[in-house]
């Protein structure tokens, strides 16, 4: 499988493992799916991080490319498609982070390890937790 990590997954992967579910802690350590953490990931962490919004996880700024490659993932690039395509899809949902992981998702054929329920409306992103 091809895996997606959204922002909250890849945090716990990092640093709390025990917080992701069952499938996702088999699907993420399972050595044959290949795992990707979106740019937008990246963006989040840092943005959320500089408010205060993410207290205890505040290291993983600096420490981010090192975690990636301990997870044995990939940096995934945000491109202009995905933008477009995150930017023009009816859904009531408007976090900005969340649109482009769906349209990663969803043009890429990745599939989302997310515990957000939210991303259930979206029949067109697979998901996996």
């Amino acid at each position: 499988m091809r895996l997606l990590l959204d922002t909250h997954a890849f945090l716990w992967a990092a640093q709390e493992p025990s917080k992701l579910s069952p499938a996702a802690r088999t699907a993420i350590t399972d050595l044959g799916n290949e795992l990707f953490v979106s740019a937008i990931s990246s963006f989040e962490i840092s943005t959320k991080s500089r408010l205060g919004k993410l207290p205890g996880y505040e290291s993983v700024v600096e420490t981010y490319p090192a975690i990636v490659t301990r997870l044995r993932a990939e940096d995934w690039p945000v491109s202009s498609a995905h933008a477009r395509f995150a930017g023009r899809f009816e859904w009531q949902h408007r976090d900005p982070f969340d649109r482009i992981l769906a349209a990663q998702a969803a043009c890429d054929d990745l599939t989302l390890v997310t515990a957000d329920r939210v991303f259930s409306t979206l029949t067109w992103v697979k998901t996996l937790w």
